[in-house]
């Protein structure tokens, strides 16, 4: 939300503050899995789409580093439907150290099958979601520079909403796991949320990137008649104890 407004005129729009009407993009795909990060060994899903996943789709389809993508609501439109599968993974994450000796030498080599395991995966079937997302502008696009105009909110939502019309991405759109590819298009009216009400616990909400690296930021999620929605804050830092997924991509030691 732009912090640039008051919050009492914020309040007088209605709709939350925002001053538009949500975005909505629909997103449907034969399997999926959000895994929950208790359970990453042997990978369990949630049984609906998470915040973060419904970003990922979104960017996939449009972004620009002049603005990011607030996930409001997700609504479920088919029944929850389970699956089971057994694939072939390896057992390690490449290490900093690692990176350095493939690019020093280039007849050292990762030995995948000497790394190779069999990992299960409760994933979900057949699945169907609606994204109700809003776009905020950063206050230095807002603002505009030497080299280049202000930006407005409207310019961009209106090419989001050209691209899903067009079915065009800058990169091909997944449910939670690269195999799992999404098609997408816009909102279905004959399509309504199932009857599935439920306690999730918590669930990613965002991560935020520093020169420290990821931190991963959670919400207590429940879903009430096919309907999940989103907070605005996460829970507060140290709310919830999940041991950090280790390195990744933050440039440390690994």
């Amino acid at each position: 939300m732009r912090a640039t407004v008051p919050a009492r005129r914020r309040a007088a729009r209605g709709n939350e503050g925002w001053a538009f009407p949500d975005l909505v993009v629909e997103v449907w795909g034969d399997a999926a899995c959000f895994t929950r990060p208790e359970l990453k060994t042997e990978r369990v899903s949630y049984p609906l789409m998470t915040p973060s996943a419904a970003r990922g789709v979104l960017e996939a389809i449009f972004w620009k580093p002049q603005f990011h993508y607030v996930v409001r609501k997700i609504e479920v439109l088919r029944p929850v439907s389970w699956m089971r599968v057994r694939r072939n993974e390896v057992k390690s994450v490449i290490s900093v150290q690692e990176v350095k000796k493939l690019q020093a030498d280039r007849r050292h080599r990762y030995d995948v099958e000497a790394d190779r395991d069999q990992r299960s995966t409760l994933a979900l079937r057949d699945v169907r979601y609606r994204i109700h997302a809003q776009i905020v502008v950063s206050p230095e696009a807002l603002a505009g520079s030497a080299k280049f105009p202000p930006a407005s909110e409207e310019k961009y939502r209106e090419q989001l909403r050209r691209r899903v019309e067009r079915g065009a991405c800058f990169s091909e759109p997944f449910l939670g796991c690269r195999e799992f590819s999404a098609s997408f298009g816009k909102p279905d009216p004959g399509q309504r949320a199932v009857d599935f009400s439920d306690e999730l616990g918590v669930m990613l909400h965002s991560i935020e990137y520093g020169p420290g690296g990821e931190r991963y930021r959670w919400f207590r999620a429940s879903v009430t008649d096919g309907v999940m929605e989103i907070p605005l804050e996460p829970l507060p830092e140290g709310a919830v104890a999940i041991v950090s997924p280790g390195w990744r991509a933050d440039g440390a030691e690994g």
